[in-house]
């Protein structure tokens, strides 16, 4: 099946924080040679954003180096943590746990409370003002190689297919993009990295990789409660 195709330097797979700040790094580099690079990301989600949820704590000494004016720029920093607090929880109450016997990676002073979304929301707006194109709601189905065996880059998913398999009238083939250089930053897990990962042995001869397993709440807090510079963790443990 013949599918249209792009030409692009590089093609990021994935519009989260790396990859945003892949592409913003690259034009950065590129404009201070004096070269010209074109650059897009793929992200499978409606927009920017919409599949990061979550809340977060942000060290920003990452975007420090990346975009030293974000200030100025108006990124989504505006609450800086001003206090910890870290509870044990139990089926009635809870206790808190003295700061001082935290580790100092628990230690949030200097970072601030975001919205992981809107901060990549924000990397979005700075990466196309830097000519990066960028596509969301089309998600990378598959890795285009060379006969060589190396990456050419990747296709998006067929549009329009019916549940049993059939062409709908709607239907549009994937489109090819292809690159000099295919990034892969498509989270934890990603479909597409673990096929590379076996295909290309990366996995051989180093240590298991770890994961874990976060569970989130979404809390409605009574305003006269709320205190948006103070971060609060809680652990409960049951046998």
């Amino acid at each position: 099946m013949d599918r249209e195709s792009m030409e692009y330097d590089v093609v990021i797979v994935g519009g989260g924080p790396a990859g945003l700040s892949a592409a913003i790094r690259l034009k950065q580099l590129a404009a201070e040679a004096g070269a010209e690079v074109s650059v897009c990301v793929l992200e499978k989600g409606s927009e920017i954003g919409a599949h990061i949820l979550s809340g977060a704590v942000i060290d920003p000494i990452a975007l420090n180096e990346l975009i030293p004016d974000w200030k100025a720029k108006g990124a989504p920093l505006n609450t800086p943590v001003t206090d910890d607090n870290f509870l044990y929880l139990t089926e009635t109450g809870s206790f808190r746990i003295p700061n001082f016997g935290m580790p100092p990676l628990m230690h949030n002073h200097g970072n601030y409370i975001i919205s992981l979304g809107n901060l990549c929301r924000w990397l979005a707006t700075q990466a196309e003002e830097l000519g990066v194109e960028i596509f969301p709601g089309f998600a990378a189905a598959e890795v285009l190689y060379h006969e060589d065996g190396s990456v050419k880059g990747v296709a998006t998913g067929d549009m329009g297919i019916a549940r049993d398999g059939h062409h709908k009238d709607s239907y549009t083939p994937g489109m090819e993009l292809h690159a000099k250089y295919t990034f892969f930053a498509e989270g934890v897990r990603g479909s597409l990295s673990k096929g590379l990962m076996e295909r290309f042995k990366l996995r051989e001869g180093v240590d298991p990789q770890k994961f874990g397993i976060g569970i989130k709440e979404l809390w409605q807090v009574d305003p006269a409660k709320h205190k948006p510079t103070t971060r609060s963790r809680s652990a409960s443990w049951s046998i």
